[in-house]
C-alpha cells in the first residue's frame, strides 16, 4: 500500500468486536453463562484524531481498550491497526508492533513500580526495544522529562514515585507512554484520580503532545467536560454496545439518543441560574446485568421515551444528521 493511501486509511478499525467472559452460576457451577462486556462494537479512528469513548462504569469502555491493545483476546471480531489485523499476528509480529500502541493508566501511582527510580522506569522501554548505550538511554530519559514539563530533569531522575505529587506521577506515566514515539495511545481515565486544579494541565499536555508528535488518542472517560475540551469525536457506550457516535460539537448541542441526553443533563454547569433552569433527564432504575441484558433495546428499561418496538427489536447504528445513532425514535 502506498504512503498516501495509508494516510487515508483509518489507523484503528474495529469491526463486530465481542468479548464474553464466562460467569458460572450455582453451587456446583453446572450452568455456564457469559458476561457480555463488549457486544458487536464497530468504529474507526483516523490518524491524528482523538476519539472519546464514554459511558457509565461497567459499560465496556476499558474492556474495548484492552482488546484493541491485545491485552485480552476477543470472543469474535477483528481489529486492524495500520492495515494489519492484530488477531492474526504471531507473537513476534505483535512484539514488534507493540511500541506503536501505548497506554496511560487511570491511577498513576499504582502503574509505577515503587521500587524503581524514574530513570529506571523511563529507561525500561529503551532497554527492551532499542539497542542503546547506557549513556544514550539516560539522555532519552532527560529528554522525556523535559517534554512532559518536569524541569530541570536532572532533579527528578533519581527519585522514586512516592516522592512526586499525583500530577507529576501522571506526567511520568505519559512520558513512559511516548518514549518509543507511538502512533496510538489509549488514555484510560487519565485525570479522574487527580485534583481538579491539576486536570487542566494534564489535558493540555496531552493536546500539546498530539500536536507535536502526531499521536492518535482513544480517550476512555465518564467525564463529559473532559471530552468537550480535548476530543474530536465521541462514541457513547451502554451495556456493551455503542448507542451514538459523532462530532463533539454536534453531539453536545443536540444529542439524539435518550441515554446521551441523560449523560449531558447530568453534567454540571458553572452558572447556577442556567443549571437551575435547564431541563434534566432523570433515568429510572438501575443498569441491567450484562449477563442477561433485556431483549430489544438494552436501554428501554430506563428510557423515558420507550415504546413497544423498543422492547421487541434491538436498534442498529444508522446514519442520522451526520452521526450514527441506535434508537428507534430516530430511525
Amino acid at each position: 500500500m502506498r504512503e498516501s493511501e495509508m494516510e487515508k486509511e483509518p489507523l484503528i478499525k474495529v469491526e463486530k468486536l465481542k468479548k464474553y467472559f464466562p460467569a458460572k452460576k450455582g453451587l456446583f457451577k453446572r450452568e455456564e453463562r457469559f458476561v457480555k462486556a463488549v457486544d458487536d462494537v464497530s468504529f474507526e479512528i483516523s490518524r491524528g484524531e482523538n476519539l472519546a469513548l464514554v459511558g457509565e462504569s461497567g459499560c465496556g469502555k476499558t474492556t474495548t481498550a484492552r482488546l484493541i491493545l491485545r491485552l485480552v483476546d476477543p470472543t469474535s471480531g477483528s481489529i486492524n491497526f495500520a492495515g494489519k489485523n492484530l488477531f492474526n499476528l504471531s507473537e513476534e509480529e505483535l512484539r514488534l508492533i507493540r511500541p506503536q500502541m501505548q497506554l496511560v493508566f487511570q491511577d498513576p501511582y499504582a502503574s509505577l513500580n515503587p521500587r524503581k527510580t524514574i530513570k529506571q522506569i523511563l529507561g525500561k522501554p529503551f532497554s527492551l526495544h532499542r539497542e542503546l548505550s547506557k549513556e544514550k538511554i539516560e539522555d532519552e530519559v532527560l529528554r522525556l522529562l523535559e517534554i512532559v514539563g518536569l524541569t530541570p530533569p536532572a532533579l527528578f531522575v533519581d527519585r522514586y514515585p512516592h516522592e512526586f505529587s499525583g500530577g507529576q506521577r501522571q506526567r511520568i506515566c505519559i512520558a513512559r507512554a511516548i518514549a518509543l514515539n507511538p502512533s496510538f495511545v489509549v488514555a484510560d481515565e487519565p485525570v479522574s484520580a487527580l485534583d481538579v486544579s491539576v486536570r487542566a494541565q494534564i489535558l493540555n499536555l496531552l493536546k500539546d503532545l498530539q500536536a507535536r508528535l502526531g499521536i492518535t488518542y482513544l480517550l476512555i472517560t465518564h467525564d463529559l467536560a473532559v471530552v468537550r475540551s480535548v476530543s474530536n469525536r465521541v462514541a457513547v457506550m451502554y451495556l456493551g454496545r455503542l448507542v451514538e457516535m459523532g462530532g463533539v460539537s454536534e453531539l453536545f448541542r443536540q444529542p439524539l439518543h435518550p441515554y446521551t441526553e441523560a449523560l449531558l443533563s447530568a453534567t454540571p454547569i458553572p452558572d447556577p441560574q442556567k443549571s437551575r433552569s435547564r431541563a434534566r433527564t432523570i433515568l429510572r432504575g438501575d443498569v441491567p446485568s450484562p449477563i442477561d441484558p433485556p431483549p430489544g433495546c438494552r436501554f428501554h428499561t430506563r428510557c423515558p421515551s420507550s415504546m413497544k418496538k423498543c422492547e421487541e427489536t434491538e436498534p442498529q447504528l444508522a446514519q442520522v444528521d451526520n452521526r450514527l445513532v441506535a434508537c428507534h425514535l430516530r430511525t
